[in-house]
C-alpha cells in the first residue's frame, strides 16, 4: 500500500503526516508513507487544498487533518 501526504510543509501538513504514520504503525498495516511537497506533483492529483491524503493513487482527503478513524477506513478497505 502506498500513502502520500500532499502539502508544502505547513503545520497541518506535518500533523497529517505524523497522524498517518502513527495510525499505520498502530494498526500494523504494511504501507509506505511518503510526503510530497512539490506543488506541480500535488496539482497533478487535482488537489488545490492541503493537506491531502492519497491512498494507492486515490485522493481520500483534501484541506483538513483526517481523524484516525478516517485513516483506518482507507487503509483497511
Amino acid at each position: 500500500m502506498e500513502i502520500k501526504v500532499l502539502g508544502p510543509g505547513c503545520a497541518k501538513c506535518k500533523k497529517t503526516e505524523e497522524l498517518v504514520k502513527q495510525t499505520v504503525t498502530e494498526a500494523n498495516i504494511d504501507a509506505t508513507v511518503e510526503k510530497v511537497s512539490d506543488l506541480m506533483e500535488i496539482a497533478g492529483y487535482g488537489v488545490f487544498g492541503t493537506p491531502a491524503v492519497v491512498v494507492n493513487g486515490e485522493v481520500k482527503c483534501v484541506g483538513k487533518i483526517p481523524t484516525k478513524q478516517e485513516i483506518l477506513s482507507w487503509v483497511k478497505s
